[in-house]
């Protein structure tokens, strides 16, 4: 056998292991099982000044948050919050909820199950980016 016949199917085999994984991976983030996120990079705003960056817990933001979508819940160290609005399409959930005088957002990446979040009043606005894995 020659080597471009060998290496037409272990070309396919590769791709479709890939996709196989993709999907299987999908399916961790599609709202079915509880999520522990965490959360890796912050961004903190105020009216007319440059963000700062830095660590969430340094903004004393959660390190670690529980998304569980049965009970509609975000959990964190010292608090549960109610998720109000909860909206899923092809590539992405988005969360939504109030606490305190903040409303808050939360994407979730279906695919690869990485997060965006926002806090935000009118006098501040705080953006942290992560990643999920399934509980």
């Amino acid at each position: 056998m020659n080597r471009k016949c060998v290496r037409l199917p272990l070309a396919a085999i590769a791709v479709l292991s890939g996709l196989c994984s993709a999907t299987l991976c999908a399916a961790e983030f599609d709202g079915s099982k509880p999520l522990l996120c965490a959360t890796i990079d912050a961004h903190a705003c105020d009216p007319g000044e440059t963000c700062l960056r830095a660590l969430p817990s340094d903004l004393g933001a959660p390190q670690f948050m529980r998304i569980d979508f049965a009970k509609k819940t975000i959990t964190g160290p010292q608090r549960v919050a109610p998720i109000r609005f909860m909206q899923t399409d092809e590539s992405q959930i988005v969360l939504q909820g109030t606490e305190f005088s903040f409303a808050w957002t939360i994407v979730l990446d279906r695919v690869d199950g990485t997060i965006g979040v926002t806090l935000v009043n009118r006098e501040d606005a705080l953006v942290l980016f992560g990643a999920c894995t399934a509980m």
